[in-house]
């Protein structure tokens, strides 16, 4: 009768240890379908060389700043956290991410800082209706700066790829590669001086950009994630207001970017 009794508690102790060990791998397999994520970060630039071409049809001006170079201002060269937070270089991304159909799209904002100036640019074109090809010492001193300095803004609307690298046991720790491509407007804030003409300055849309972005995610306790971004971009910038007239340029970015970000997951539960 013992033995009968012992029996049935050590079967009944295994198929309840089975069972539990079961929903133990069921809910471990288990997760959302998809993940909303947001991120802020901060972005160091390298611009290609441009033209600037200036119309003012009331001053009887038509010309360009050929071959100009132009640079960034990451804002913390003079100490980290000295300013503000929303002064540098700063970015973020607002995006959502289907685990199932392994698509995502995203809100991609950088904020970036161009500015052309103390440098020899040549000027081509007609200038107070009289035709001209000579180079002038573009510097405020002289009664010239263009700064497109409170940012010359590139916001995207990316379609979004990702490729997983790799995770940890526990599944605290996963490394992913991130694949991303875009278009948007840009709003520049748009700030300059021609020939002592100075504008008000003030953001506007002006214009348009593509880009293309490969970025490592590194994702800690399912929650927060640190990213690093490579990224290319094409502004094409139009309509920017002078005193009196309007300005177009178009130029190309390469961009380096390091990102905080956080995940919320979203959707039904599926099993993994």
């Amino acid at each position: 009768m013992k033995i009968r009794i012992g029996a049935v508690v050590l079967f009944t102790t295994a198929f309840l240890l089975q069972s539990l060990l079961t929903e133990a791998q069921t809910k471990k397999h288990k997760e959302h379908k998809g993940e909303f994520y947001f991120s802020w970060g901060y972005n160091k630039e390298w611009y290609t060389h441009s033209n600037v071409h200036v119309m003012q049809p009331s001053l009887g001006n038509d010309y360009k700043f050929e071959h100009i170079s132009g640079h960034d201002h990451i804002g913390w060269d003079r100490g980290l956290l000295s300013i503000p937070l929303s002064i540098p270089q700063y970015n973020y991304r607002i995006g959502f991410y289907n685990k199932k159909k392994n698509f995502g799209i995203e809100i991609n904002f950088d904020h970036t800082k161009f500015i052309f100036a103390d440098q020899n640019a040549h000027i081509v074109g007609t200038l107070n209706y009289r035709k001209v090809d000579t180079t002038v010492a573009f510097n405020e001193a002289n009664g010239f700066f263009y700064y497109l300095n409170n940012g010359a803004n590139f916001l995207l609307f990316n379609a979004v790829k990702r490729w997983h690298i790799s995770e940890s046991n526990s599944k605290n720790f996963k490394l992913d590669l991130l694949g991303k491509a875009g278009v948007g407007p840009v709003v520049p804030h748009v700030e300059n001086m021609l020939f002592n003409h100075k504008n008000a300055p003030h953001f506007q849309v002006g214009g348009w950009n593509a880009g293309a972005e490969a970025a490592l995610r590194a994702t800690f306790c399912k929650t927060f994630y640190l990213e690093f971004c490579n990224k290319i971009d094409y502004a094409m910038y139009s309509g920017l207001k002078l005193d009196p007239g309007t300005a177009r340029q178009a130029f190309g970015t390469y961009e380096l970017i390091l990102n905080l970000g956080f995940v919320f997951p979203s959707g039904k539960v599926i099993n993994k």
